[in-house]
């Protein structure tokens, strides 16, 4: 079984409950900004696991396995009896223990000894359903995942291959984490304040499994015009238990002048669309597209939306593989197929769409005056940022490798902006693996803005959650045809140029 396998698991159910849900903005208390449910009654899922599914070779002396959650969970519920490793085929690992870190979700099965794995072997990792979330939601079934030994020990001990702030970096925003991204997957047990510290600072460290990246997040803004040393201890351990060869030590210093977060921007009219073509239209392809919100274009060509229809009863040139729903209406400058606006253009929604290209050419030329912010390199893969601007040093970003995580810090009007000059790319490295962002400490998908110079491209091979409003001059795609993989956008797509084309996409505009 693959990775992929075990999350097909729980597709149809997250489906029923995605296109069973109105959202109705991005209301208080209980309700989740996005989806508009009652967070409590949403199932935890399994987010990232490592060794990952699939992988071979994996070193008979791996002593963690690990998987991260979606939402918090009750460590209580995490225990050797419901996370478990059978390896070969049923034969039980037994003695292990299981912990739990709030920090990325993350819960640890810590097996008895060095080479209780056996060599050349298939084995399975299998979290049960009594793994629930601290409101007492369970996972929706057992999640489980295999991987394969190698022949021999592990005896190689990991480097540190990549520090970011970068050392000797200068200009660094007083509101960065730190990260270090390691050459193989490392016990996460052993990554904490007592092996990666900030000297001078308190903070908490984390750990993706998947990028292989570990995050110092400090407790509060570092000091503007100030010098940190970061240090990664020879403490820290692969999943073998071979240690760093050695201290990884870099310094940073920071910006003279603190960064100031950035204002929120109006998007004005522009703000009921889930999707908007610019001047040259949509297209969507598949029956699973769903866009909770108005779409619009001022395109004037018959061909100019395809696969679409509305609560208005205007269809625009659907078949039986190419059906969009839109929970809102259609605003355009040519005439729909089917419905009331067959017969000639509906001039008021000609001069809606007009003023929301107006609105969002504002917003995005709003966006593109801010002041450059921080360098975070290209690739945001595996990062975890805090609130403020952020600009592309090559002029594009991308999130290829690992997941972004947007960390508003407990501020929930925290702004979140990024400045390209050029394109944005979700997904990768590869066709086949989609990318996500996540949110953390109260971060809002309304208050995360792309301004792309020319072209996103979101998750090319389907599936993935993309969050935040894209502005883009050139045009945005979702996912490619024939991909039957639901990707989700939890904000907004508005080209300013060229069309936005939608494969089997479901966009919850916040």
């Amino acid at each position: 079984m693959n990775k992929f396998d075990s999350f097909s698991r729980v597709v149809p159910w997250f489906m029923a409950l995605l296109l069973g849900t109105v959202v109705a903005g991005c209301g208080g208390g209980g309700q989740d900004p996005i989806l508009g449910g009652d967070v409590a009654t949403l199932a935890p899922t399994v987010t990232a696991v490592s060794p990952l599914a699939g992988a071979t070779m994996v070193p008979v002396g791996t002593r963690a396995i690990t998987a991260s959650f979606s939402k918090t969970m009750d460590a209580s519920t995490l225990t050797a009896a419901n996370f478990t490793l059978a390896c070969p085929g049923t034969t039980a690992i037994t003695g292990g223990t299981v912990s739990y870190t709030a920090v990325g979700n993350m819960a640890t099965l810590s097996l008895p000894a060095l080479g209780v794995l056996p060599a050349s072997s298939l084995c399975t990792a299998k979290i049960s359903t009594a793994a629930r979330d601290n409101s007492g939601a369970a996972l929706q079934s057992d999640f489980s995942w295999s991987f394969t030994t190698g022949p021999n020990p592990d005896t190689t001990p990991p480097t540190v291959t990549l520090v970011n702030p970068a050392d000797l970096a200068t200009n660094v925003a007083t509101t960065s984490a730190v990260n270090a991204t390691f050459s193989e997957a490392m016990d996460p047990l052993t990554l904490s304040t007592a092996t990666f510290s900030v000297a001078g600072v308190t903070g908490l460290v984390g750990y993706n499994a998947t990028s292989q990246i570990a995050t110092f997040t400090p407790g509060s803004n570092l000091a503007a015009n100030t010098t940190y040393t970061a240090t990664v201890s020879t403490g820290a351990k692969d999943l073998a238990g071979n240690a760093l060869a050695a201290n990884k030590v870099w310094s940073f210093t920071t910006a003279a002048v603190p960064v100031i977060p950035p204002p929120s921007v109006n998007l004005g009219s522009a703000s009921s669309y889930g999707t908007f073509g610019g001047t040259a239209g949509m297209t969507n392809m598949g029956t699973l597209t769903l866009i909770n919100g108005n779409i619009g274009t001022t395109a004037t060509g018959t061909s100019s939306i395809t696969g679409f229809h509305d609560t208005a009863g205007d269809i625009y040139t659907e078949t039986t593989l190419n059906r969009g729903a839109v929970n809102g209406l259609i605003h355009t400058c040519t005439n729909s197929t089917t419905g009331p606006t067959s017969a000639g253009v509906n001039a008021a929604a000609c001069a809606l769409a007009t003023q929301a290209r107006l609105d969002a050419q504002s917003a995005y030329l709003a966006l593109a005056a801010m002041p450059p912010g921080a360098n975070p390199g290209a690739n945001l893969a595996g990062l975890t940022l805090a609130p403020g601007v952020y600009t592309s040093p090559s002029g594009s970003f991308l999130i290829e490798g690992a997941d972004l995580t947007l960390d508003a810090q407990g501020d929930a009007n925290a702004v979140f902006v990024f400045q390209m000059a050029t394109t944005l790319t979700v997904g990768g490295p590869g066709a086949a693996a989609p990318r996500s962002i996540l949110l953390a400490g109260g971060a809002q998908a309304r208050n995360v803005f792309w301004q792309v110079g020319s072209f996103a491209t979101i998750n090319a091979a389907g599936g993935g959650t993309m969050v935040g409003n894209i502005l883009a001059q050139a045009g945005v795609s979702f996912s490619t045809a024939g991909n039957v993989n639901v990707v989700t956008l939890n904000g907004r797509a508005l080209s300013l140029g060229a069309s936005v084309t939608l494969v089997n996409t479901v966009i919850n505009m916040p």
